[in-house]
């Protein structure tokens, strides 16, 4: 053979090598995002339910003193997240911006109440436990009314089961694609040895003596396709974190590193298990069927 085509065999192994590496890192790192999307479902849901709360409008005439015992009442509770108290001329005022208009001049006063917003914890943020809060809440001599908007609770809720439900089928999918895509390229790669395979194999070496090295080699591109693959995760990682701070939180390193081991189990254990059956392919193939 010249050196010529020495060199462009060379060439042609090199970007075989390189292209199973990154095919096979750019499904890891799906793979990967699904795992951060389903590992952190749990707190994108409550994020989500914690943006639900109720209004609690207090009577005309109420003095400072019994609201801020109210809103301390309401802070000592397990169902608060946060509480937050609206002055009227402060609600007026952003009323005012809404309407675009001076309605306390034209009517002579101010009509609006003095209140306080109410963030639910995730627990409690359902009609069921919005019905029970709201009774006890009215029972209160100084509160005239707890106002939320019980379709959207009911929607809410409704929403995030649904879409746990189409994530877990989702899941399933897209991990079966993944496998496939994975399994297809190793088997392209080693496609291109057919005839190595074929020649070991006529002069006597056993199956379990061919199979080694590509199993070998199949595992370590799947230990740097997973290496690759997390460092583009941590990226993706780190920019989230500076797009939504309150979903993305690195102090759970447990979580994260549960989700790297993950991603390396499955870079080795389906590259393994892929270049291993198609190795075996060629084996039991005829000669003649190779062409």
């Amino acid at each position: 053979m010249s050196d010529k085509e020495n060199k462009y065999t060379g060439r042609r192994l090199r970007s075989s090598y390189f292209t199973t590496i990154i095919s096979i890192s750019l499904v890891l790192f799906m793979l990967g995002i699904l795992g951060l999307i389903i590992l952190n479902a749990q707190q994108i849901s409550n994020h989500v339910k914690e943006n639900i709360g109720f209004s609690i409008i207090l009577k005309d005439g109420i003095k400072e003193v019994e609201i801020a015992q109210i809103q301390k009442s309401l802070d000592a509770e397990n169902f608060v997240k946060s509480t937050h108290f609206i002055h009227p001329d402060s609600a007026a005022a952003e009323l005012q911006r809404e309407l675009g208009e001076d309605f306390i001049s034209f009517l002579g006063y101010n009509p609006l109440l003095p209140s306080i917003d109410v963030k639910l914890n995730a627990d409690y943020a359902n009609t069921d436990s919005l019905s029970v809060i709201e009774a006890n809440l009215t029972e209160n001599p100084k509160i005239k009314e707890v106002f939320y908007q019980k379709d959207l609770v009911s929607l809410i809720n409704e929403n995030v089961k649904k879409i746990s439900f189409y994530l877990l089928a989702f899941s399933a999918l897209l991990l079966t694609i993944a496998m496939a895509l994975i399994n297809n390229t190793i088997r392209l790669s080693i496609y291109s040895k057919r005839f190595l395979i074929k020649t070991m194999q006529l002069v006597g070496a056993k199956s379990s003596f061919i199979q080694k090295p590509f199993v070998l080699k199949g595992i370590g591109n799947g230990l740097v396709a997973a290496f690759l693959s997390i460092g583009l995760i941590v990226l993706f990682l780190y920019y989230l974190q500076q797009q939504m701070p309150e979903i993305i939180d690195f102090k759970n390193i447990e979580l994260y590193g549960a989700l790297f081991l993950i991603v390396i189990i499955l870079g080795i254990l389906i590259s393994w298990i892929s270049t291993m059956l198609a190795v075996r392919k060629y084996l039991r193939m005829e000669a003649g069927n190779l062409y």
